[in-house]
């Protein structure tokens, strides 16, 4: 049976959470690209649902796709295992909307993704329906073939990790958007001192080349260090390095070009600020998603 407007129920139902269920893969994968093979590998078991048999198509998409990114978690983690050089999330120009939903542009910062990263992929699912989705006990369980007990128990174990790992200091977009326009302006003149003043004492820089591109092959630690990786690197070199103002994961980025050509993205975390945290994206097969807006949303 199809509706008043030729589409058939299961396609509208798809359609209408289909940037719900490619949040929740992106969440629990760090990759767009796994996260649309997901939705596809969800849509395809969706079409062979009884829709009659299902009370909540919302819920039901959910535990689809929960299961189809585990089971994807679970396979990527070994091959990130053999990566080249540090492992960062594939970054996503975000639209206006995401930057304004505090709880969501946090869920999906560079930071708080990396931390999910720390956790085992069970823990990672159930923590990011619970916490991000606020999904109910029991269903999480039917998702992740385990007890509510068991769920309990998972969530309050993520949920302590996490907490101890995440980041604690939120600033304005304004604010943001401040320290990072200083940055740019930092990169293009190649100004040790800019740079220094702009830096956290204990700043993280975090890039990732893919084995493709050249990249630190482990974080970089500390403000001097930061600065002479950048002054004394890539940026000696004589070319043209422009950078164009962006939104990464809900947050102020920057789109780095090399003389004239895309060179990486760099999401970029202020705290008191400061920059503490820089993490730059090189490798070419992640940055598809950096070109065109992605709509996320939590609902």
């Amino acid at each position: 049976m199809t509706s008043a407007h030729g589409t058939d129920p299961a396609t509208e139902s798809f359609v209408a959470h289909r940037n719900l269920l490619f949040t929740v893969a992106y969440e629990m994968l760090g990759s767009a690209a796994d996260a649309e093979d997901v939705l596809q590998e969800t849509w395809l078991r969706w079409t062979g649902v009884d829709l009659e048999q299902v009370r909540d198509r919302r819920a039901y998409l959910v535990r689809i796709t929960t299961r189809q990114a585990l089971n994807r978690l679970r396979t990527v983690q070994r091959r990130r295992e053999s990566y080249v050089g540090p492992w960062l999330p594939e970054p996503l120009l975000t639209t206006p909307d995401v930057a304004e939903d505090v709880e969501l542009t946090e869920s999906v910062s560079m930071a708080m993704m990396l931390v999910l990263e720390t956790l085992t992929p069970t823990e990672r699912a159930v923590f990011v329906l619970r916490e991000v989705f606020e999904v109910g006990y029991d269903e999480i369980a039917t998702a992740v073939d385990k007890t509510p007990a068991a769920v309990r128990q998972i969530a309050h174990r993520a949920r302590r990790h996490v907490d101890a790992r995440r980041p604690r200091t939120t600033v304005s977009a304004r604010e943001a958007r401040a320290v990072v326009e200083s940055f740019r302006r930092a990169l293009e003149t190649r100004d040790p001192q800019d740079f220094l003043d702009l830096l956290a004492p204990d700043i993280v820089l975090v890039s990732d080349g893919g084995g493709i591109k050249r990249a630190a092959l482990r974080p970089i630690v500390g403000a001097d260090k930061v600065t002479r990786f950048y002054l004394g690197g890539s940026l000696r070199e004589n070319v043209t390095v422009t950078t164009e103002p962006t939104v990464v994961n809900g947050a102020p980025a920057l789109a780095v070009h090399v003389d004239g050509e895309m060179d990486g993205v760099m999401a970029i975390r202020v705290e008191n600020g400061l920059i503490s945290g820089l993490y730059y994206v090189r490798n070419p097969e992640k940055l598809g998603h950096a070109l065109a807006a992605t709509a996320l949303t939590l609902r």
